[in-house]
């Protein structure tokens, strides 16, 4: 460092090691108001693109090759076909024949329907993370799932039928019922204006407990036609009945996501600390609080169409944290995608390993997602002890 003075070459070297320290822990116990200049600095304009670019390409060779598994057999001539009529063509309608209806108007809009959830889980889990300052924050974990689902629940009960409950209305349903959630999980885990980890998860056990009371109460109480297909909507599924559906939770899911992601380097500022963050002249308490209401319109949008999912938000953006850093302007963007491509593919397994019935998604993510959790919970008591 050629021209600057040996006290201040030695203090940049000094957050420069720090920051790698953050980079692989993603939340390190010392930080210091110069880490998030650092960290910004490691993660390039050029490498962001490349990498983005490398996922994008990534997500959609994952959508077109899960749409070839179903129940009914198609081989691999068939749909690289009838894809083909459909870049030539450009209209879903006309594209492929019979192979074409099942590939386009049945399997594609659940794989995307699933890619969409799975990026909104990711996006919001490490949103969380960031807020919360806590690797295992997931809005499966904290109950905000559950609240937003008891809304949708509540909606269906007192609506005495379904019409309440139909986008676009849905997602405000469970935008009410996980904002609600997301302050009673606040409140209960605070300690002195700290959240501390087994603090904050037990607070999301009990929480989780209460809610799915509340829910398990109301479907017992309904005609067992509607109770069993509530039922089935709560284990998780991603199945779409028509496109209308699809880019109405789109529109939620674009416009959410890409607002987190304009407030990337306010959560790399937040995840340093509130007072490191204020220092640099960001209003703490209203970014908190805008950022916690779009989390919650997002969880309370996708549980309104795919029901509880857990362990996506949490165990994405750890993974995607340790592979490329702390840094949200790509961290946010990566794990969305990363939280799709896994949902995708999870949902593809729930729908083919037991052909021609299925099994709920969620049961898929929490026999992948529960064993990861357990270890990172253990991993993070034994740095507290």
């Amino acid at each position: 460092m050629s021209g600057m003075p040996e006290g201040q070459a030695a203090s940049v070297s000094s957050v420069t090691v720090q920051s790698q320290k953050a980079r692989t822990s993603g939340f390190p116990r010392e930080v210091t108001e110069f880490d998030w200049i650092a960290a910004g600095a490691v993660v390039t304009v050029r490498r962001r693109r490349l990498v983005l670019a490398g996922m994008v390409v990534a997500a959609t060779t994952v959508i077109i090759v899960c749409t070839a598994f179903g129940s009914a057999h198609l081989g691999g001539g068939e749909v690289l076909r009838a894809w083909w009529r459909l870049v030539t063509i450009g209209r879903l309608d006309e594209a492929g024949g019979p192979v074409g209806v099942i590939l386009f108007q049945v399997r594609l809009p659940r794989v995307l329907m699933g890619f969409l959830v799975g990026c909104t889980l990711a996006a919001v889990g490490a949103t969380l993370q960031a807020l919360l300052r806590n690797p295992l924050a997931d809005p499966y974990v904290l109950g905000i799932s559950s609240g937003a689902a008891l809304g949708i629940t509540l909606a269906t009960l007192l609506a005495g039928s379904s019409l309440l409950v139909q986008a676009p209305v849905a997602p405000v349903w469970g935008f009410a019922g996980g904002l609600i959630a997301l302050v009673v999980i606040y409140q209960m885990a605070q300690s002195h204006g700290r959240l501390p980890v087994h603090g904050l998860l037990l607070a999301g056990v009990v929480l989780n407990a209460v809610l799915t009371a509340f829910m398990m109460f109301i479907t017992s109480i309904m005609d067992p036609v509607r109770s069993a297909g509530l039922i089935a909507w709560l284990m998780g599924s991603v199945t779409v009945r028509e496109w209308g559906g699809l880019l109405g939770i789109a529109a939620y899911v674009a416009i959410g996501t890409a607002w987190l992601w304009s407030h990337a380097p306010v959560l790399n500022l937040l995840t340093q600390g509130e007072e490191t963050a204020r220092s640099l002249g960001i209003d703490v308490e209203q970014a908190k609080k805008r950022l916690y209401v779009v989390t919650a319109l997002l969880v309370g949008a996708v549980v309104s169409v795919s029901g509880m999912i857990g362990f996506v938000g949490m165990v994405v953006p750890h993974m995607v944290r340790m592979a490329l850093g702390a840094d949200h302007r790509l961290l946010l963007p990566a794990a969305a995608l990363v939280g799709g491509m896994f949902l995708v593919i999870s949902d593809t397994v729930a729908r083919t390993i037991l052909a021609p019935s299925e099994i709920p998604v969620g049961v898929v993510t929490a026999l992948v997602g529960g064993p990861i959790f357990l270890y990172f919970l253990l991993t993070q008591k034994s740095r507290m002890v």
